[in-house]
Formats: C-alpha cells, structure tokens, sequence
C-alpha cells in the first residue's frame, strides 16, 4: 500500500489559507475578540463578591434560596484561591463559544431533522468532529489566529457542536406525527407547526442539548489553556506541568464550581422556558413538603431588579477606584512609560528563573510584563506572529534549531546570556556499570527497557530519538517515553528515593545536580552535538518597538553560579511564588539590576 500523504496535504492546505484568506480570519479574530472582551469585561469588572452575588441571585431565580447560597459560597471559595480572574475568563470564554455553537447548532439540527439528504450529509461530518481528538483542534487554530483566547473559541465551538446538532433534531423528530398531521389539517403553515408545534414539544430534548453543549465547551476550554487561551485552563495546564498539586487541586475545584453552576442552571433553565418544564415543575412543588421558604424561588421583575440594584453597586465601586490604580516606579526610571511587553516562556527551570527575574526588572523600569506559559512550538509560532514580544531560553544550535530554521525571517535573535550547555542522559550514582551510553546497550531490561524524557516537541527528544539512539544502536531496544520536564523530575525523584534505576533525559546547568546524586552518561561518539548557548529570542520588530530593552538583552549575561542560585531561590520559594522568589534573590543582589538595565541620566 503506496503511502498516503495526508499530513502534508493537510499542512499544504492550511499554508494556502494562510496566504489567501488572512484577511477573512483577521476579520474573525477582531470579532470574537471583541465578543470575548466585551462579555469578559462585563463578567471580571466587578468586585468578585459582587459577581458573585449577581450568580447566587440568578440561581435563586432558576432554582430557589438554598442553590443560591450554595452558588455564593462556591464563587467565594474560588475568589479565595485567587483565581477569580481566571475563573471568569474561562466563562466568558465558555458562554461566547456556547453562544456561537447553539446559533449553528439549532439551525442546522432544524434543517437535517426536515431533511432526510441532509441528516444523511451531516451524521458523518458530526461524526468526524464529536471523535476527533480535541487537542488536534488547536493546531489551525493556532496557526489562523496565533496564541490567545480566539483558538481556543473556535476550537471550542467546532467540538461542542455535534450534541447541539444531534439533539435539535433528535427532538423535533420525536414529536408525535399525528400532532404535526392534524396541525396540517387544520390549515397551519408548516413555519407555524415548527414553532408553535414541534419546537415548544422538542424544547425538553434541545435543552439537555444545549446542556451538553455547555459542558463540552467548558471541558474543551480547559484543553484550550495550552494553547494560551488563559483562564482555569492555563491554571491547570500549568499546575500539570509543575506537578503542582496545590495548584492542581485549587484550580481543578474551580472548573468544578463553573462545571456544576452551568450543569444546573442549564437545567433549571428548561423548567423556566418549557411549556413542558413549567408543568412538571409546578406538580413538584405541589408535592414537596420542608419549609416554604427553602422553595421560594422570586418572579423575573424581582430577580431583575436585585441584578441592577447589584450591577449598579459594582459598577460605583468601580468608578471610585478607578483614579487609585497607578504604577511605582523610582523617579528617572519609567522607561516603559506603561508599555506592555509579553513575555512568554515554557516550563524549564532557566526559562522560569529568567523571565520571572526580567519581569520584576522590567517593571521596576515603568513596563508592564504580561507573562505566559507555553509549550514551545506555540510560543515560537507566536513569537513569529507578532503575538509575543520575547522568550529567554531559546537552546542554539541544536535544540531550537527547527524553530528557527521555519521562522528565521520572523524571529530577531538577542545573542546569547549562558553558554557553553549540554544535553544528556543521566542515571543515579547508585546505579553501577553504567557510566557511559555505549553501556546501556543490552541493559533495557535494568530500566525498564524506557527512557524517560520531556517535553516531545523539544528539539533534544529530537536529537536523541534520531541521532544519539541509533548512534549507539539503542532504538530498537529502548523507548523514549515522552512527558514533561517536571514529570521527569518527579519520576527521577520517586526512582531516588526507592533507589530503583531509572535514565532520563537532562542538561546542564540544572539544579537537580544539585540536589541528586547524578552521572552524567558519557558521549565518546559526540552524537549529542557540541554543546549550545542560551539565547534570548524576540519577535521581528522588538527591535524597533523596544530600542532599550533590546540593548538590555544584547548585553545581558548570567554565570552559571548566578543562575543556579536564582532556580534554586524560585524552587524553594514554592509554586505560585516566583515572581516573589525573584524579586527576593534580585534584591539580595544589590546593583544586579542596574547592571542588567542601567538607565542613562
């Protein structure tokens, strides 16, 4: 069987687009912007409590006094994580992607429960998107409107869909066929037997499909946040890529407040519209015993007024703080002026120390650094679209070399701040006869027969799949299992401490030669290359749109000392905690600064 090269198709077809039709996604992108902040800002702009009360309210509407208690105190507990930005970010982002959905959605399940073709047109189509792998969604998305929340709403959109769809037309379906033939008889027109006939009948089944619709925008979201979309998703992805439980666990429990507030009021909502839900709610408060009051849920007048009445406090509130957000910055320092900068960087240890560490120093400059999280290929991808400004670990020659190579006309390189560096493979000391890679060969069996490695869009997983490994004569004997760089610190932390052997991919500097007892496996064929520098790489203009920054980095350096107690004052400062731990290893090195970024008087 000849082979089918449908990836290149694929990437052929997306650069065309790119190319032909960047104006139409620059149209899409300004819009679902605009619809993005616009509901975001309506959500994030009061006081949290405020917010909150506004939810609890609108429960009590749907549902009645105690959900409404329920709802305040779940919103409160997220404020007290300190993700309440985030956790209306990602419903900003849930509610515009639902909304988009179901305007598609309700149409289209409409038509293909009218038309036997059509159904028939759209069952594979939905097929295709309800199975595809979610994250696969972000790659175009991606690529048509870099880094951001808009990737993540369209792929959010293109996922949630097909329940929509399925169950619009799985309800007008199963409305009895004789009530549609005898509103036919009796002359009614077949818009009339649609809306006043088979919808108000379907209204049930579509709710549980706008339910579902909901629910997966809200999963997809999560997924979005690798791709920079922000919000709870970017909370988790970075607590997975720290293996930070405390992070984990507090940002989990904020998707599942969102998760629970949506699911209910979603369904509450179908006894508030439904002819149907009117009834059966109606017979269930007739039957429920327990105190009235408990059941009392306020009529629309009321509920929307305690809404303004509160909207009209928090937007008052607002009002009177406004004049009391300003920046401190020393007097003959506010170079920025206010500028933002974005600053990206993905989970390595030096990449966290530095841009932490020029994030406290910028600011202490009149910028504002906006700093984000990301794998690299989206960051690079970003970087080349303008989309951020700099990252500061950049691997050269070799690791990054397939970044650069795809993007070198869009990247400015700032020269390198460390070097010499090198890639390796590493065993516990304990581990004997192995010094060596050469001496791997025919013990995959003391390992396990893997390799454990980070992130497999690295370019060293790269190198060591194919060149180091066939090198040796090792890939058909060991497998390099792919995961992240703190999964495989965690991983060699928990085979240390049961003194099991373990190999892992690892480079220097790096603090974990610090804190274990580590060999560095010998390279006699040099198949790992020689070793690199660490550069910091911007977007094509930063140049020209940061004049003094760009000097800054040009001649900034770090020793291998310097850095290696900056990653060790972020580690022992603890997740959550870096831009603190910076600044308190940044002034526990006076005049560090000024050297760094001095500023001309």
């Amino acid at each position: 069987m000849p082979r089918i090269h449908l990836g290149s198709w694929a990437e052929s077809a997306v650069s065309w687009l790119q190319t032909h039709l960047s104006w139409l996604f620059d149209a899409i992108n300004t819009v679902l912007t605009g619809m993005y902040d616009g509901v975001n800002a309506v959500l994030g702009g009061p006081d949290p409590l405020l917010m909150a009360g506004i939810l609890a309210v609108v429960a009590w509407w749907l549902r009645g006094l105690l959900p409404a208690v329920l709802t305040f105190a779940g919103f409160a507990l997220v404020d007290s994580f300190g993700l309440w930005e985030a956790a209306m970010a990602t419903l900003s982002l849930v509610l515009v992607a639902s909304l988009i959905t179901l305007l598609v959605a309700v149409p289209l399940g409409i038509w293909a429960a009218r038309s036997s073709k059509v159904s028939g047109v759209l069952r594979p189509a939905l097929d295709v998107m309800q199975t595809m792998p979610a994250f696969v969604y972000l790659i175009p998305g991606v690529m048509f409107f870099s880094i951001g929340p808009i990737p993540g709403l369209i792929a959010t959109v293109v996922f949630s869909m097909p329940p929509g769809v399925r169950m619009t037309e799985l309800g007008i379906r199963q409305v009895d066929g004789e009530l549609v033939e005898a509103a036919t008889a009796f002359g009614t027109t077949p818009r009339d037997t649609l809306t006043r006939v088979q919808l108000p009948l379907a209204l049930p089944t579509i709710m549980a499909g706008v339910n579902q619709v909901i629910m997966l925008a809200l999963s997809m979201v999560v997924i979005a946040g690798m791709a920079g979309a922000g919000g709870l998703g970017e909370a988790v992805y970075a607590a997975v890529t720290k293996v930070d439980i405390g992070g984990g666990v507090e940002s989990g429990l904020a998707v599942v407040v969102l998760a629970i507030y949506l699911d209910r009021m979603t369904g509450a909502l179908n006894q508030r519209v439904s002819p149907l839900g009117r009834r059966a709610a109606a017979k269930a408060a007739a039957a429920a015993r327990g105190l009235a009051v408990l059941r009392y849920r306020p009529g629309t007048a009321v509920a929307t007024v305690s809404v303004v009445v509160l909207a009209l406090v928090a937007g008052g509130m607002n009002l009177a703080r406004s004049g009391d957000d300003r920046q401190s910055v020393a007097a003959g320092a506010n170079i920025g002026q206010g500028r933002s900068i974005k600053l990206g960087y993905f989970p390595w240890d030096e990449a966290v120390a530095t841009t932490y560490l020029w994030q406290n120093i910028l600011e202490d400059r009149g910028y504002k650094p906006d700093v984000k999280q990301l794998d690299p290929g989206p960051l690079y991808t970003a970087l080349a679209q303008g989309q951020m400004d700099v990252q500061f670990d950049a691997w050269l020659p070799t690791t990054h070399k397939q970044y650069m190579d795809r993007y070198r006309d869009k990247l400015t390189d700032l020269g390198a701040w460390y070097g010499p560096t090198s890639l390796e493979l590493s065993v516990p000391d304990y581990v004997k006869g192995v010094d060596s890679l050469e001496d791997l060969k025919g013990k995959s069996g003391l390992f396990g027969g893997k390799i454990v490695g980070i992130e497999s869009s690295a370019g060293m997983m790269g190198t060591l799949n194919d060149k180091v490994l066939k090198e040796y004569g090792l890939d058909g004997e060991y497998k390099v299992v792919s995961s992240s760089t703190s999964s495989m610190l965690a991983d060699l932390d928990r085979a240390i401490k049961k003194k099991e052997p373990i190999v892992t991919t690892l480079w220097s500097p790096h603090w974990a030669y610090g804190k274990h007892q580590l060999k560095k496996l010998k390279d006699p064929k040099g198949a790992w290359g020689k070793g690199e520098e660490i550069h910091a790489v911007g977007k094509k203009d930063f140049g020209k749109d940061f004049p003094e920054v760009t000097a800054w980095l040009k001649d900034f350096k770090l020793s291998e000392k310097d850095l290696a107690s900056l990653e060790v004052a972020i580690q022992d400062g603890g997740k959550g905690k870096e831009k603190a731990s910076a600044r308190g290893w940044l002034d526990a090195h006076p005049g560090l600064a000024d050297k760094l970024a001095p500023v001309s008087h």
